[in-house]
């Protein structure tokens, strides 16, 4: 049972602004909106309301490369060096797609803090076009010595997967993983031309985030969705009808049980797999993106929080977790 007035009390105190869902073997059990989908317009979040998700996206990149593994166009093994040809000279020519979907590649990142000069966000609208914003980071460290979370080893998928089949990476998403899914709201929309049942992403200080974010999301990150689509996700993805069963139990697999993050989560293919063993997760954080969605299998348990702002998800995600998962 959720504790509808707990969570409404919760999101008043926190000012959240988004969608709680919790669903049990595809039966919604709660489901509520709270605050602004655009501000400006007065327009209300509902329960089918989308919203950008952020790292959400890398969940996805993953199962359409996995996807390419299975059909043989790919493997695990496959060196990044013979489908990039010429192009990220300092991209280690040891590095293997495993080693991009683990985040153990050690190649550069474009996203680090560091970076300079910073991505242009309105030049980013297609994955190829993110090429040039990859180019020109040295190597970290040695492929497969470590963990390091790197935005830019799934936008290098993203642009790998196009190579590979000849195909846009939206289209590979919506064709091998959102249309088996059943996701009928989830895809890339541009940031500045969002439709009307999309959520505008607030920064702090009230400004939206469209000049934050790239133009149009990548392998890395920005595809839109609703927590609806996401209690359709699990149930697609652990009855194999994204990838093979045994590809999904390789993908949450532990692949690195160290990864520095403060929950002490640990990371498969694409997938972020908390302590206890019982959970899967997706997470995204961005400007104007607060979002997780988590799974148990054993029990068909989903619930998904989703917001317009960095930080409003988190009170919320957390109070959830401490009940629902207990």
């Amino acid at each position: 049972m959720v504790a509808g007035e707990e969570i409404d009390r919760l999101a008043e105190r926190s000012g959240f602004s988004g969608v709680v869902s919790v669903s049990r073997r595809g039966a919604g059990v709660f489901a509520r909106a709270y605050g602004m989908a655009h501000r400006g317009y007065g327009v209300p979040n509902t329960v089918d309301t989308r919203f950008g998700i952020a790292s959400g996206t890398k969940g996805f990149t993953a199962l359409v490369v996995v996807s390419l593994i299975v059909e043989g166009l790919l493997s695990l093994g496959t060196r990044v060096r013979s489908l990039l040809g010429t192009d990220l000279p300092l991209v280690d020519d040891a590095v293997t797609v495993e080693h991009l979907l683990a985040h153990r590649s050690g190649i550069g990142d474009y996203c680090d803090e560091d970076a300079e000069p910073p991505p242009q966000p309105q030049l980013l609208s297609s994955a190829a076009a993110y090429l040039p914003a990859l180019d020109g980071f040295p190597q970290r460290f040695p492929p497969g010595s470590r963990f390091a979370y790197n935005n830019g080893a799934y936008a290098l998928l993203a642009i790998l997967a196009e190579r590979a089949t000849g195909v846009p990476f939206a289209d590979l998403v919506r064709t091998r993983v959102t249309g088996p899914a059943g996701m009928v709201g989830t895809e890339f929309l541009r940031s500045d031309a969002l439709p009307g049942d999309a959520a505008t992403g607030y920064l702090a200080d009230g400004r939206t985030n469209v000049f934050s974010l790239p133009v149009v999301g990548g392998g890395d990150g920005g595809i839109f969705s609703s927590a609806g689509d996401f209690g359709r996700f699990w149930g697609a993805l652990h009855a194999g009808r994204i990838v093979p069963r045994e590809w999904v139990a390789r993908m949450t697999a532990v692949h690195s049980p160290e990864t520095g993050t403060r929950e002490e989560h640990r990371y498969g293919l694409g997938f972020w797999l908390p302590a206890d063993g019982s959970t899967v997760l997706l997470e995204g954080y961005d400007h104007g993106v607060s979002f997780r969605s988590v799974s148990r299998p054993s029990d068909g348990l989903v619930f998904t929080v989703v917001g317009n702002t960095a930080e409003g998800a988190w009170p919320v995600v957390r109070w959830l977790g401490g009940e629902l998962l207990r």
